[in-house]
This record gives structure tokens, C-alpha cells and sequence, in this order.
């Protein structure tokens, strides 16, 4: 690996955040999974996890969709809900659903400086009952259209843009995040076959 090669990677590691991660619950096209991956790397969430409890496991994503995205990103695929949502409580203290309910509260009212996980549903039917009774609240991405609704890459691009905003104004990408052990993980991981 080149010595530039390693300044690219390692400037990127150090934009990387901790403390903010993506649940993409039975989720059926790879291609919106590897959009979602793609809106990621660019805003810097280093992991997340893919829950199929209706449909198997992904074996493989969207290449173009992703443009290698996948490479960058860690992903954790799940098929049982419960062990899911005790993985992630255990890295991250809210967990929030989108979902249209009463209580639900607007994107923007969403305070992303702090440790948080964002479920997305699958395309069709959303979050299920199950996953959403275990999380602690639903947000919405204000609309004012007749179609009430957003692809989900769109959709995980609209919220991911907004927590940028907010964790750039509060300073988040400013330091390295990443502890020292994750951050030489990832650095030894992404430089493994680069010969460039």
C-alpha cells in the first residue's frame, strides 16, 4: 500500500462515528440495502445491521448500487429479532423506529449527538409490530405530498444527511471517535489486498 493510499484510508477512519448505526429489518431488495450502504460510508457510520426474519439472509449486494460501499461497512445480518436488538442495545442507548404513529416525532426533532440506532423497514410493510415494541419511540421524515412515503434509500439519505448536520455543527467530526483497538481493526482490515 502506498503512503498515500494509507493517508486516504486513515483520514477516513478518523471522520468514522461510533455512535450512530442503521437496523434494516426485512429489507427484500440488495440494491436499496447497498444504496443504504453507499449514504453511509459517505456520512461516516461505520456499521450496520440486517435483520431477515421473514426472508434468508443476503448472501451478496447490489454492486453498482453500492459502488463497493460494502467494503468500507460493517454489516451484521441477523435473523432473530430479539438477539438483534440485544446486540445493538448493548452499543447504542435509543433505538428509533419509522413508523407513522401519533406519538412519532419529526425527523428533525431527533437529537443525533448522542448514541442512537435507526430501524428502516422493508419496502412494502415497514417496521413490524415485533421490532417496534422493543424499540423506545417512532420518528417520521416530515411530508406534505399525496404519496406519504419514501424509497427506503431515500428515506435512510434524508435522516443520515441530518444527523451529519447535527454532529458537524456539534464537533463530531473534528476528533477521531473510533476507539484505538476498532480503529487499527478496521485500518488493518481495509489494507488487506492493497497493493496501491
Amino acid at each position: 500500500m502506498t503512503p498515500e493510499r494509507l493517508h486516504k484510508l486513515v483520514a477516513v477512519l478518523e471522520k468514522r462515528q461510533p455512535d450512530i448505526t442503521l437496523i434494516l429489518e426485512n429489507v427484500f431488495d440488495p440494491h436499496n440495502i447497498s444504496a443504504v450502504m453507499r449514504t453511509c460510508d459517505a456520512v461516516g457510520v461505520q456499521e450496520i445491521f440486517v435483520l431477515n426474519t421473514k426472508i434468508p439472509p443476503h448472501k451478496k449486494w447490489g454492486p453498482r448500487s453500492s459502488s463497493s460501499a460494502a467494503k468500507w461497512i460493517t454489516v451484521h445480518q441477523f435473523e432473530d429479532t430479539d438477539a438483534c436488538i440485544r446486540e445493538v442495545r448493548s452499543r447504542y442507548q435509543r433505538i428509533l423506529t419509522t413508523h407513522l404513529s401519533r406519538e412519532a416525532i419529526s425527523l428533525y426533532d431527533i437529537d443525533f449527538t448522542g448514541s442512537i440506532a435507526l430501524v428502516f423497514g422493508n419496502e412494502h410493510a415497514g417496521v413490524t409490530e415485533t421490532i417496534s415494541k422493543l424499540c423506545d419511540g417512532n420518528f417520521v421524515i416530515p411530508q406534505v405530498g399525496i404519496i406519504r412515503s419514501l424509497n427506503i434509500s431515500v428515506a435512510c439519505a434524508v435522516t443520515l444527511y441530518e444527523a451529519y448536520r447535527q454532529k458537524k455543527l456539534a464537533g463530531h467530526y473534528e476528533r477521531q471517535r473510533l476507539r484505538p483497538e476498532q480503529h487499527k481493526r478496521l485500518l488493518d482490515e481495509w489494507g488487506m489486498g492493497e497493493t496501491n
